[in-house]
């Protein structure tokens, strides 16, 4: 590396995160090369066009493609780089606690390109790992494998990324934060610099050893999870207290600084890859060293407890046998994951309880199918399931949902359609001749 030029960059892993975070540094100008051992996302970067769905990400590539491309040779992204960015799977094992196995098979890969490579590299560590990990087994497979200390020929960073599946790029370009654990002042410089120029806006940057940027971590994680929680509860009680009003509770408690309004919307639970696993993780951690953790299990009892809250609805105002159709079966609009989707957790409650389930999804219809099976019925189209449901559930808030026309609740015999909209998606006074259109936390 020159100096006054941009560090060239390798990301070692190109899924649902490595590739967006290549294509964004590659679109604020630095050079960058995918490492990944799939063959297919190696020749799909090169191409110009991954196999993953999120917004943005294939605009970018495209358009970037001079700056941007891949290999499945180690060395080759070792010689081509400045700094590797390390975005693996880190799965969570029996105990709770995140795996390092995949990350500890990238330090060997790097580490051994390494050994032929001279001068300064700078190793990322991008995935979510437990706290104690970077500076124990990590830094221990990177200088076994390279024959390299760390230290003044070779930088050892922390440093997850917060965002979410659906706004990847957006929330990589305009972060809250940055959170780097440094080896020494000489890596967290040049990792400070690398994002300095990828962000849109130059955010804080948030500088501390590898502990405690790993704590760091899963901390926020947790304490969003809390108040997601906290607000659902929050539904409950408006729903056995008339006149209650969840939304306007919220509000209110959003408004004061101390709390913020961010993530306080009494809803369905939260799901997804990160949220769940983080929260267990904190609490497996906090039982591991002596320490309590009452509040994060609390808060996954409660996210736990919705979707036998919600079935409890159900069954109030339909019987066993009775056609339900639920809308939305990602974990959050704009993705097709559905890990830990609380809305598929009830369309399979609701299948067991004896109820006919048709489900519809504009993007993560397939992938629910695959693990609800026979239990539930694929609708063709949005009009087909609402027109065939006795009672409609509105359980992700995809904006296609919006567009529902009010036509197609009307019932021949005159009855009223009960629909539960768990995330205030249709205006109810739009249905008001022809459903009853119920949120969460109403009072009612």
């Amino acid at each position: 590396m020159t100096t006054g030029t941009l560090p060239r960059v390798s990301v070692v892993g190109l899924g649902k995160l490595g590739a967006p975070l290549a294509a964004v540094l590659a679109s604020r100008g630095f050079s960058v090369i995918g490492l990944d051992v799939n063959k297919t996302f190696v020749d799909a970067l090169n191409a110009g066009k991954m196999p993953i769905v999120e917004p943005q990400l294939n605009e970018l590539i495209a358009a970037n493609r001079e700056r941007l491309t891949a290999t499945m040779d180690a060395n080759e992204a070792v010689q081509k780089s400045d700094a590797s960015f390390v975005i693996v799977p880190t799965p969570s094992d029996s105990t709770g606690f995140f795996s390092n196995r995949f990350v500890l098979q990238a330090m060997e890969t790097l580490g051994k390109a390494l050994k032929n490579k001279k001068g300064y590299h700078m190793v990322v560590i991008t995935s979510t790992v437990m706290p104690g990990s970077t500076g124990s087994e990590i830094k221990a497979a990177l200088e076994a494998a390279s024959g390299r200390k760390v230290g003044p020929d070779l930088g050892l960073c922390y440093n997850p990324e917060f965002i979410a599946l659906g706004t990847v790029v957006r929330d990589m370009l305009f972060p809250d934060s940055i959170l780097i654990g440094e080896s020494d002042s000489k890596a967290g410089d040049m990792l400070q610099t690398i994002y300095l120029q990828m962000c849109e806006k130059k955010p804080p940057v948030q500088r501390m050893n590898w502990v405690s940027a790993e704590l760091t971590k899963i901390s926020v994680n947790t304490y969003v999870t809390t108040k997601i929680s906290y607000a659902n509860m929050l539904a409950d009680i408006c729903d056995r207290l008339p006149g209650a009003d969840v939304d306007v509770v919220t509000k209110a408690l959003g408004a004061d600084t101390r709390i913020g309004a961010k993530y306080l919307k009494g809803a369905m639970g939260y799901g997804g890859p990160c949220f769940p696993r983080d929260n267990v993780a904190f609490a497996a951690l906090a039982r591991k060293i002596g320490a309590r953790a009452d509040v994060a299990e609390a808060t996954d009892r409660i996210n736990n407890f919705q979707i036998e809250r919600l079935s409890g609805l159900v069954g109030k105002f339909a019987k066993a046998g009775t056609r339900i159709a639920i809308l939305g079966l990602s974990y959050k609009p704009q993705t097709p994951v559905v890990e830990e989707s609380h809305s598929v957790k009830l369309a399979a409650k609701l299948a067991d309880a004896g109820y006919v389930v048709a489900v519809h999804d504009p993007l993560a219809q397939d992938a629910a199918l695959a693990v609800l099976g026979d239990k539930v019925v694929g609708a063709s189209s949005i009009e087909g399931a609402v027109r065939e449901s006795d009672l409609l559930i509105v359980a992700t808030g995809w904006p296609e949902y919006k567009e529902l026309d009010p036509a197609w609740c009307k019932r021949s015999n005159g009855q009223r359609l009960t629909v539960l909209d768990l995330w205030r998606t249709l205006p109810a006074d739009k249905f008001a001749d022809v459903a009853d259109v119920l949120y969460l936390g109403s009072g009612r």
